[in-house]
């Protein structure tokens, strides 16, 4: 199992490496420029030059890249050109909501889809599974989008139930630790702070865990319908197991196998969806680094949340993989 992780943790290399070519040559390849974006209407090619100059952009893209790897290597990622402050700074600030948002929906996608999934699966063909179905066609086809502001204007502005911006309201004096404002608050026993964090992450949450949960409903009801009918079941029933034991040890752990790879696989989505829900809800995040780095050609920071993400989604199918072990012993013995 250890040569296995140190195995995988290997392949990140690699797979960064290649992906920060493919990236660094994408980004200096789109029309425009940082220069000509910094500048705005007072761009003339003389004044793009010389800022390009300044910024080390005239010299060869490969001369530019062996310069970056160079620094990316001593954990320099360079300067935001919008800002002016360090990239790595700038995801430290960012980071912690948009993890907090992502995880919320995480769990909460997986806390109610994989019940979900198996109470459908054993009431097949009955209303209970027909209601799912279709709840879970309707939470595909929506965008997060359009769902955050009907929730936000529905629960938000005409009901007042939940704040509608913000991960914090601004009256509150909040000591920041970690960053994550939610665990924050817990830690500093400062509940007040804790408690309206929280409600400021529900309808964000709630909007980024449809499509997940949705997902992960249908491959639970699947899966378990496919273990239902599998021969090691119909014995442990003709045995006279307890139906408890035959549900939980024999059903629905055999089930969880492709379940888990697809929880893997939405952990990585949820990033992507993450942008737009932040964006919705005016909460501070990747969301806005990336859309500022877009809209402004900001090259280092664009790098550094790209490469950040697909780390993340590396680490996060290393954690699926050893799932698998837990999950099913026979994947330890192979």
């Amino acid at each position: 199992m250890l040569r296995f992780v140190a195995r995988r943790l290997l392949q990140v290399v690699p797979t960064l490496l290649i992906l920060s070519v493919l990236l660094f040559a994408w980004l200096r390849s789109l029309p425009g420029g940082p220069a000509g974006a910094l500048l705005g209407d007072k761009a003339t090619p003389e004044s793009i030059a010389a800022l390009n100059k300044t910024l080390g952009l005239d010299q060869p893209i490969p001369i530019q890249y062996l310069h970056y790897l160079g620094r990316a290597l001593t954990g320099d990622f360079g300067a935001s050109l919008v800002t002016g402050d360090p990239v790595i700074t700038e995801l430290g600030r960012a980071l912690p909501g948009t993890i907090e948002l992502s995880l919320s929906a995480l769990l909460l996608a997986v806390a109610l889809g994989i019940p979900l999934g198996y109470l459908a699966a054993r009431h097949r063909g009955g209303v209970w599974d027909n209601l799912t179905i279709v709840g879970t066609l309707v939470g595909v086809a929506v965008p997060v989008f359009f769902l955050g502001y009907v929730l936000k204007q529905f629960l938000a502005v005409d009901l007042g139930l939940f704040p509608p911006s913000g991960l914090q309201s601004t009256g509150i004096d909040a000591t920041s630790v970690t960053g994550f404002p939610t665990l924050d608050g817990l830690l500093t026993r400062e509940f007040d702070a804790s408690w309206d964090s929280l409600l400021h992450l529900v309808l964000p949450a709630v909007t980024l865990a449809t499509i997940p949960l949705a997902v992960i409903v249908r491959i639970t009801r699947a899966s378990v319908l496919d273990v239902l009918e599998s021969d090691f079941v119909r014995t442990a029933n003709a045995k006279g197991l307890a139906p408890g034991t035959v549900r939980g040890r024999h059903v629905l752990r055999n089930a969880l196998l492709p379940v888990s790879t697809t929880i893997g696989l939405q952990t990585g989505l949820l990033l992507a969806g993450a942008v737009l829900t932040e964006k919705v809800f005016n909460r501070p995040g990747i969301g806005t680094l990336i859309a500022e780095g877009i809209e402004r050609r900001d090259y280092p920071r664009l790098q550094a949340v790209v490469l950040l993400g697909a780390l993340i989604y590396v680490l996060v199918n290393l954690l699926v993989d050893l799932s698998y072990a837990v999950i099913d012993p026979r994947v330890r013995l192979r």
